[in-house]
């Protein structure tokens, strides 16, 4: 099995930062990439942000400039660095990653639960 859990979600007024964390554990051969999604209610979820092993990110035009992805692959980890929130990013933020978990084996998307971030005055 693997396991994705994420945290850092919550509650913050217009122009504040959060940082969200997502840590991916059990049966990993390997991680080819790991992202960020947001769904916000009424709406599809979307990519926010990507990093692949190899460093190569690529954001949505939304947060560009804002938002900040990063990981840690010893600690088969990702973080978001959440600048100068709006009201528009309030969303549900889900965790993804592309894990290979044999060798030889095609890797497959796995989803973490999500977390709930607010920006509210």
């Amino acid at each position: 099995q693997v396991q994705l859990v994420e945290s850092g979600g919550g509650l913050v007024q217009p122009g504040e930062s959060l940082r969200l964390s997502c840590a991916a554990s059990g049966s990993i051969f390997s991680i080819n990439a790991m992202g960020w999604y947001r769904q916000a209610p009424g709406k599809q979820r979307e990519m926010v942000a990507r990093i692949t092993s190899g460093g190569t990110t690529n954001y949505a035009d939304s947060v560009k400039g804002r938002f900040t992805i990063s990981g840690d692959n010893a600690k088969n980890t990702v973080y978001l660095q959440m600048n100068s929130l709006k009201p528009e990013d309030t969303a549900v933020y889900y965790c993804n990653g592309q894990i290979q978990r044999w060798p030889g084996i095609t890797g497959r998307d796995y989803w973490g639960q999500g977390t709930q971030v607010t920006v509210s005055s």
